[in-house]
C-alpha cells in the first residue's frame, strides 16, 4: 500500500480545558487523565496502522510536557493547530498534508478505532475515493479522510450537533465528492460513556 499519512488533533490534557463534559462525572483532574489515556491509544492506533508517517495537531500548543513525552516516546512529529474553529483546523491540516499525499484525521475521542479501520479508509483513498468516513453514533464522525483539500466539507458548520455527518454528507454530494462511509463507531464525550468504556477496556482485556 502507498503511503497515506494520519494526523491525529488532540488537546492538552488540562484540568478544565480537556474533556470538559465529563467534568461533571470524573472531575476535572479525572477528565484530564483521561484525555491523557485516549490521547496515547490514539496515536498507538494511528503508528500500529502502518499507514504512513504521523503527525499530531496539539492545543493549546505543543509545549506541554505530555506532549514533549508523547513525542520523545513515538517520533511523532507535534504541529501546533491554528486559530478558528474545528472546521477550519481540520482544513488546515488537510491543506498542508494532502500537498504530499492522502491523509486520514482522527481525534482522541474514539478507543474503539483500530488499526484496521485506519486501512480500510485509506485503501479506500488510494482505490479512488475523494473523501471517506467512519461516523459516530451522536451524528458526529470519528474520521475523516481525503484524497485533497475541501475546504467547503467544513466551512461555517456547526459542530458538537447529531447533524454534522448529515450535513456533510450533504456537502460531499453537492461538490460531487466520490464519498465512502464505513461502520458507525461510538465516541467518548458525555457521562453516560464511560459505563460503556469500562465495558469495552473489560472485553479487550479478555
Amino acid at each position: 500500500m502507498r503511503l497515506v499519512q494520519v494526523a491525529v488533533l488532540a488537546k492538552a490534557p488540562i484540568p478544565g480545558l480537556a474533556k470538559t463534559r465529563l467534568i461533571p462525572a470524573i472531575g476535572p483532574r479525572g477528565a484530564a487523565r483521561l484525555q491523557r489515556r485516549l490521547t496515547r491509544a490514539a496515536v498507538q492506533t494511528a503508528r500500529a496502522a502502518e499507514l504512513g508517517p504521523v503527525t499530531l495537531w496539539c492545543t493549546p500548543d505543543a509545549r506541554h510536557r505530555f506532549f514533549r513525552a508523547l513525542q520523545r516516546a513515538t517520533n511523532v512529529n507535534c504541529l501546533v493547530q491554528p486559530c478558528g474553529d474545528l472546521g477550519d483546523r481540520m482544513h488546515t491540516a488537510f491543506r498542508l498534508h494532502c500537498a504530499q499525499g492522502p491523509l486520514l484525521l482522527i481525534g482522541t475521542d474514539c478507543p474503539a478505532l483500530r488499526p484496521t479501520h485506519l486501512r480500510k479508509a485509506a485503501r479506500a483513498l488510494l482505490d479512488g475515493d475523494d473523501a471517506v468516513f467512519y461516523p459516530a453514533e451522536d451524528g458526529g464522525y470519528v474520521l475523516v479522510g481525503l484524497r485533497r483539500p475541501q475546504a467547503a466539507l467544513f466551512a461555517n458548520m456547526t459542530w458538537s450537533t447529531a447533524e454534522v455527518m448529515s450535513n456533510t454528507r450533504e456537502r460531499a454530494r453537492t461538490l460531487n465528492l466520490r464519498l465512502r462511509e464505513f461502520e458507525t463507531l461510538w465516541d467518548v464525550d458525555v457521562p453516560a460513556d464511560l459505563a460503556r468504556l469500562d465495558a469495552y477496556d473489560r472485553e479487550v482485556a479478555a
